[in-house]
């Protein structure tokens, strides 16, 4: 009977589709480091759409080893978690991750990326922060590929008016946001402080802008509990306690902030360098007059987070050697250029950021660079995932609730020795 006929197509296609996977799940990849075929990239969301033709050049001088871009949601949670699922699984479906630099630890822990030669890589030409990320225990485990770094936006007219400069310092920063946000109806001071990722990248930032870190020994021990990391912890909840953070920015992730400053509700705002283009573009209301600078630190200025991601090699892939130079190709410099040009991105080669070309396009170019230069990677753990919600959890509720500097550092110590031990 017909349904018979259909299914018994199925089961076969079904059958010859775990065969041929089977290898791959059961041990050594078929393909070996030398494998080579048509390949796989897999990434969050490309909001630009630049990507698909950077790899129509690839695939065009590549017609038996031609790449096929898959795209997972915009959401990094979500991305991450889709990841995983194959990963675990120990399936060849991705060949390349385009992973964000905060999991390239817990990734290479877990053995489902390979260790890379950096000698087949022009790591000497990227940005020196940004080879960190991607090693883990002393090893490559990835090339970087898109860099990151937050800034401080503020708004040039007012400033001028006040004949006052940017701040370079939290102290400069708190008196600038009570005393001069409210005289022009405005509110100081915002971030992304909505209990996600975001939240973790502003925590880290002032803990380590104040000297301190929250683990240390790539993860092994808590090291939250110090002066300095206090020092950090209190530059966020004293803001919020004083008002100079208004509460609504507990709601904020990178958007929901973008979109308050652009609006002409905020003098200050912490965010990625994708922000600069949009409030200085129409139609946002503040468009010509947005100002761009590193982050303020206790003495000085600060030091960021690095974002960005990496790309790395699936552990199970059966086509290693095509894979491996799919990412040499990504991370050449005309490739790199077009990153920033058509895909509005950070690239990671140095010499962009002194293009004279370029930085008459994108004149935060410099202040970038500054940031990156002083910018720490995200904490590194085996555990990341689960380090990162517990410093959103403890870190919003205290945000929210007012908790004193010492009962924050105390949870965040118990939670993080729960999941990492005391090293």
């Amino acid at each position: 009977m017909r349904w018979k006929r259909a299914a018994s197509r199925a089961l076969l296609v079904c059958a010859l589709l775990f065969a041929g996977n089977a290898g791959a799940r059961a041990g050594e990849p078929a393909g070996g480091p030398d494998g080579r075929g048509p390949i796989t990239l897999v990434t969050g969301g490309d909001l630009t759409g630049y990507l698909r033709g950077v790899l129509d050049g690839w695939n065009a001088r590549h017609p038996r080893e031609k790449v096929t871009l898959v795209e997972l949601p915009d959401a990094a949670d979500e991305v991450r978690a889709q990841m995983v699922t194959e990963l675990r699984a120990r399936s060849d479906r991705f060949d390349v991750l385009n992973i964000d630099v905060a999991w390239t630890s817990e990734f290479a822990a877990a053995g489902w990326i390979k260790p890379v030669d950096g000698a087949q890589f022009p790591l000497k030409h990227f940005l020196p922060p940004v080879v960190d990320t991607a090693t883990f225990r002393g090893r490559l485990y990835a090339v970087p590929y898109v860099t990151n770094a937050g800034l401080l936006y503020y708004r040039k007219d007012v400033l001028a008016r006040e004949g006052a400069r940017p701040p370079r310092t939290w102290a400069e920063l708190a008196h600038l946001a009570k005393t001069v946000a409210p005289k022009y109806g405005l509110d100081g001071y915002a971030g992304q402080f909505l209990p996600y990722e975001g939240l973790t990248a502003n925590v880290v930032e002032a803990v380590q802008s104040a000297g301190g870190t929250v683990l240390a020994g790539e993860g092994s021990r808590v090291t939250v509990d110090s002066p300095a990391a206090r020092r950090g912890l209190s530059f966020l909840l004293d803001g919020v306690r004083e008002g100079w953070i208004p509460r609504r920015a507990l709601t904020y992730k990178e958007e929901e902030s973008r979109k308050d400053f652009q609006e002409g509700r905020l003098l200050f705002l912490r965010n990625w360098p994708y922000a600069y283009a949009l409030a200085n573009a129409r139609p946002s209301e503040v468009a010509g007059k947005v100002g761009a600078v590193p982050l303020p630190g206790p003495d000085g200025p600060g030091s960021s987070a690095l974002g960005g991601s990496n790309l790395a090699v699936n552990t199970q892939s059966r086509h290693q050697k095509t894979a491996t130079e799919l990412i040499s190709y990504l991370t050449t410099e005309s490739v790199q250029r077009r990153v920033l040009t058509k895909g509005a991105l950070p690239p990671v080669w140095a010499d962009l950021y002194r293009d004279p070309e370029l930085v008459r396009r994108f004149p935060y170019l410099p202040t970038l660079q500054r940031a990156v230069l002083a910018a720490k990677p995200r904490i590194k753990s085996p555990q990341y995932d689960q380090v990162s919600l517990a410093v959103q959890a403890v870190m919003h509720d205290a945000l929210l609730h007012r908790r004193s500097t010492d009962a924050t550092v105390a949870r965040l110590k118990r939670e993080l020795t729960a999941l990492v031990g005391r090293g």
